[in-house]
C-alpha cells in the first residue's frame, strides 16, 4: 500500500533512554519564513547520542533527531526569496535565535538564551523531509555530494569553532578522534601547524587513522606527548581527559571542551592551572562560522570519511556510535 502524499517515515524518539523507531508522520509545511527539504542525507552525531540517553534536558517530545542534513528545496515559506526549489542546502545545529537579546546583539547568537536547536527542540534530519528556517541554512560547496556534506554540518562547524579557539597555537592536541577530530586534523595540515592525537588506550584503529590524517605523534588519552602542546581540543565526552589535558599544554597553553556534554570532571591540582593556563568551553556554532568554514573547506581540500546506513538503522548507527565503532561518520541515507 503506497503512503498518502502528506506523510513521511520518520526515526521518532518518544521518550530520553528508549530507542528511536521508524514512524509514518505527517509530513511538515514551511511556515512564511521556513524551506521544506527532502532530505538526502543526515550525519550521525554525539550530541544525538546524548539526546537519546537523556544526558541533554528538556528535548522536545516527541523528537526527530538530526542535525548534520543535506537536502534539496521542495518548497519556500512566503517571506523566503534568496533559495530556489531544487536548490542543495545543508542544515545544521543552530536552527533559530531570538536576534534581540544581548548575545544575538553582540555577534554571539551561539549564546542566545532562547535559541532552538535542530533534533532537539525542532525535528530534524531522521526523516524523508524537514523544514528549516531558512535564515540559518547554508548552501554546500559543489565539490562535496550529498553524503560527504552531511558531517560538515555539526562535526565541521564545531570542530572549526574549537579550531578558532586556538588561535594561532602551533602544537595542537585532539583527545578523541572521531568525526570532527579527522576534519580539524585536515585543516591543521593545510595551515602547516603540528598535530597531536590523543585515542582511548589501545584504540589502534583510531591510531592508524589519525595517523592517516597527518598527525605528528599519536598515542593514548593516558601518556604525556612528546612535547608542551600550546593548544589542546577535547571532543571525547570523558572528563578525566580534562586535567590530562591541562598537563600537557604549556604555560598559558589553552584547553577547548569542544562538546556539548561531558562526564563531570574530576578535582586536580590547582598546579596544573596555574601559569595562566586557560579552560574554556564550546558552545553551539553562529552562521558566521558556517559561512567561514563553508568558504575554508574546499581550499583546503577538506575530504570525509563516511560510512553510510539507510535511515532505517538509526538505532544501530547510536548503537556503533556509543561503541566508538565507527572510523570518520556515519550517515543516514532515506529510501534506501
Amino acid at each position: 500500500m503506497s503512503k498518502p502524499n502528506n506523510s513521511m517515515q520518520a526515526m521518532v524518539l518518544d521518550k530520553p533512554g528508549q530507542t528511536v523507531h521508524m514512524r509514518s508522520v505527517l509530513r511538515p509545511q514551511p511556515a512564511p519564513d521556513q524551506l521544506l527539504i527532502k532530505i538526502a542525507a543526515c550525519a550521525v552525531c554525539r550530541t544525538d547520542l546524548h539526546i537519546v540517553d537523556g544526558e541533554l534536558p528538556n528535548p522536545k517530545l516527541p523528537i526527530i533527531p538530526g542535525h548534520e542534513i543535506v537536502g534539496r528545496v521542495v518548497s519556500c515559506g512566503i517571506n523566503v526569496h534568496n533559495f530556489a526549489i531544487g536548490e542543495r542546502i545543508g542544515i545544521p545545529w543552530l536552527g533559530w535565535t531570538c536576534g534581540h537579546c544581548r548575545y544575538c546583539r553582540n555577534g554571539h547568537e551561539n549564546l542566545c538564551t532562547e535559541a532552538k536547536f535542530t533534533g532537539y527542540q525542532i525535528d530534524g534530519g531522521y526523516a524523508e523531509y524537514t523544514v528549516a528556517d531558512a535564515r540559518y541554512c547554508f548552501r554546500i560547496p559543489e565539490i562535496y555530494d550529498d553524503v560527504e556534506a552531511a558531517p560538515l554540518l555539526c562535526a565541521g562547524l564545531i570542530g572549526y569553532r574549537a579550531l578558532k579557539m586556538a588561535r594561532n597555537a602551533d602544537r595542537i592536541g585532539i583527545y578523541g578522534f572521531g568525526a570532527a577530530a579527522h576534519i580539524v586534523a585536515q585543516i591543521l595540515r593545510y595551515q602547516g601547524r603540528k598535530l597531536f592525537a590523543f585515542t582511548r588506550p589501545g584504540d589502534v584503529i583510531a591510531q592508524d587513522f589519525a595517523s592517516k590524517m597527518g598527525a605528528a605523534w599519536v598515542g593514548d588519552s593516558d601518556t604525556m606527548p612528546p612535547e608542551e602542546l600550546d593548544a589542546a581540543i577535547i571532543f571525547a565526552p570523558t572528563g578525566a581527559l580534562v586535567p590530562a589535558a591541562l598537563r600537557a599544554i604549556r604555560p598559558g597553553g589553552i584547553v577547548i571542551c569542544g562538546g556539548i556534554h561531558m562526564s563531570d570532571i574530576p578535582a586536580f591540582p590547582y598546579d596544573i592551572l596555574w601559569r595562566e593556563k586557560h579552560l574554556v568551553s564550546v558552545a553551539n556554532l553562529t552562521r558566521q562560522d558556517a559561512e567561514e568554514f563553508l568558504t575554508l573547506a574546499p581550499k583546503v581540500p577538506v575530504r570525509v570519511t563516511t560510512e553510510s546506513l539507510p535511515l532505517s538503522q538509526a538505532d544501530i548507527a547510536l548503537m556503533r556510535l556509543r561503541e566508538g565503532k565507527f572510523t570518520g561518520a556515519a550517515v543516514l541515507i532515506p529510501g534506501c
